[in-house]
């Protein structure tokens, strides 16, 4: 994993294959570039895909946060991708969005239009941004703080990878017999990655999502939004409301929208081999 100084902060990011097609990466909150551990092999060696890690994420720098969070908001997010671009002197590429990633993705092309080709979205936070969940800050801590807690947390983010009577409340998720030992492994180590977030990703995330919600300011600009974006949405997804999705394809000029009826919010942890088909297809076609 690289270190890429850029003019915001020093931030991680892997990357797979070489080229001139280029895929810029952005994870969900709570994440890091390892939740695309299992798609990466998948994918063809002529699509460069470069999988950033957040600030506050992974290895990237974690700045002290804000008493308002005012650094770690989607926008401030969306500067330092746009800053590692930069940095690695690609002045056009395509991006992928995974969950919150979605809204800093759609920053980035309100910011920069012209540096964006074609856009895929999975289960993505829209440019709706999100209402801030009563109880919301209380789950996060507990989640912070209890390494079991966290894993039942992450488990709902996935929920194909567990046996379903075990992913009600109070129980300890078990990994249903489908679950492969790869994907256990990259749960496991995506458990232990996200305890080591910083307080302005794990607190930051959800009162600037909140922001987000109560502006609009971000969701007025989508008509102008003219790359082509394919939505993904699992209709198990338990985080992201799916009439987000409808809102958001009917906003943006050039979206379609594919829905997979026995998957949840993380195709790329639940189903990599059909997720990296997908990628696969939507950036090299």
């Amino acid at each position: 994993m690289a270190r890429i100084a850029t003019d915001t902060v020093t931030m991680s990011c892997v990357e797979h294959g070489s080229g001139d097609n280029v895929v810029l990466a952005v994870h969900g909150n709570l994440g890091c570039a390892n939740w695309l551990d299992l798609v990466l092999p998948l994918l063809p060696p002529g699509l460069r895909v470069i999988a950033a890690e957040w600030r506050g994420c992974g290895d990237s720098d974690k700045p002290a946060p804000a008493a308002d969070h005012s650094n770690y908001s989607m926008a401030v997010h969306a500067r330092d991708h746009l800053a590692l671009l930069d940095a690695l002197g690609i002045r056009k590429c395509h991006l992928y969005g995974h969950s919150t990633g979605g809204i800093i993705a759609s920053h980035m092309l309100a910011m920069a239009p012209d540096r964006f080709g074609k856009v895929l979205l999975l289960d993505p936070v829209t440019p709706l941004g999100l209402q801030l969940a009563p109880g919301q800050v209380d789950v996060l801590t507990a989640m912070k703080n209890d390494k079991d807690v966290c894993f039942a947390g992450l488990a709902s983010a996935a929920p194909t990878l567990f046996r379903p009577e075990t992913l009600a409340a109070g129980q300890v998720p078990q990994f249903a017999g489908t679950a492969s030992a790869a994907q256990r492994a990259v749960f496991r180590l995506l458990v232990e990655k996200t305890r080591l977030l910083s307080d302005g990703v794990w607190f930051g995330t959800p009162h600037n999502l909140a922001l987000e919600w109560a502006s609009g300011a971000l969701a007025e600009k989508m008509p102008k939004m003219l790359q082509e974006h394919l939505v993904l949405y699992g209709a198990m997804d338990w985080w992201i409301p799916r009439e987000h999705m409808d809102v958001m394809v009917q906003k943006l000029p050039k979206a379609r929208l594919e829905l997979f009826p026995s998957i949840g919010h993380s195709m790329n942890l639940e189903q990599p081999s059909l997720f990296a088909r997908i990628f696969s297809d939507w950036f090299r076609g």
